[in-house]
């Protein structure tokens, strides 16, 4: 992760995020709030965000992790991202599946006020008169993640951004488009952000990259078909990702499919490329 990161800053890239998940054994996976205050040392002045799996966090617990890492960052607001998390994950930690959906509404609600510097109590965390220290210096943007109507409605409702999930297509993600635009117009909202989440691989040739992402396609590569993926050289996935563009979207971000490291850092910093031609188009 700390190669990647160098590799993301060295592209050019516009925002460094990482992802949450829980009890995640025997698959080594690397905790949000720790590795991303080891990031920032490789990262530079760019925009930082994290995930966080609300339903599974205490409210307070999530403010102040994010108030000392947006004092460490610089270069605009911590983007905190969001969404309900798995079923399986909100079991392994006790949680009643039922509760997800009011557990994130309430947190949401509970954290923004913290980073507003108000003082809260809250019966379900136990919360009494409680305020943080640091306060974001540069303030947080909500992104909030979701393809159910419920989710895209809140994104509308309580969000600077709606986050598309990764598995979307272009027709799926342009049906989900149309949901978000008419909550926000139902709710009286201007749209946020609208962004969605690839993964991608790029290389120098295009054989290599076909190669290889095919490969992981046929062997059911996290459930997504091929149209939910990029793969290739710079210049076509570019075009793939234009797709989105013209769909609406204002932002994409990354996720290097499953390859070796070396062949993961060469994508990230190919993922530069990518970005200019995103950006002249």
């Amino acid at each position: 992760m700390i190669e990647r990161a160098r590799a993301a800053a060295r592209a050019d890239l516009d925002l460094l995020s990482v992802g949450d998940h829980h009890s995640t054994g025997p698959f080594a996976y690397v905790q949000n709030v720790p590795i991303m205050g080891r990031l920032l040392a490789e990262w530079g002045d760019g925009p930082v965000g994290c995930l966080f799996l609300l339903p599974l966090w205490n409210p307070l617990t999530v403010a102040e992790q994010v108030g000392t890492l947006a004092a460490i960052a610089t270069g605009g607001p911590f983007v905190i991202q969001t969404g309900l998390g798995s079923v399986e994950q909100t079991q392994a930690l006790g949680f009643d599946r039922r509760e997800r959906g009011a557990r994130l509404d309430a947190s949401i609600d509970l954290i923004k006020a913290l980073l507003a510097g108000e003082t809260v109590s809250d019966e379900r965390w136990g919360l009494r008169d409680v305020a943080i220290a640091p306060l974001p210096p540069e303030g947080v943007e909500w992104w909030i993640g979701g393809t159910a109507p419920r989710a895209i409605e809140r994104a509308a409702a309580k969000g600077d951004a709606w986050y598309c999930d990764a598995g979307a297509d272009a027709d799926w993600a342009a049906a989900q488009m149309r949901v978000y635009l008419q909550a926000c117009d139902r709710l009286g909202r201007e749209p946020g952000t609208m962004a969605i989440r690839k993964d991608v691989f790029i290389a120098e040739s295009h054989d290599e990259a076909s190669r290889v992402g095919d490969d992981l396609i046929a062997g059911g590569y996290r459930g997504m078909s091929r149209g939910a993926v990029a793969y290739g050289t710079a210049e076509s996935v570019a075009e793939e990702l234009a797709v989105f563009g013209e769909i609406g979207f204002t932002d994409v971000t990354i996720r290097t499919m499953a390859v070796p490291q070396d062949a993961a850092v060469t994508s990230i910093e190919l993922a530069g490329r990518v970005r200019q031609l995103l950006a002249s188009a």
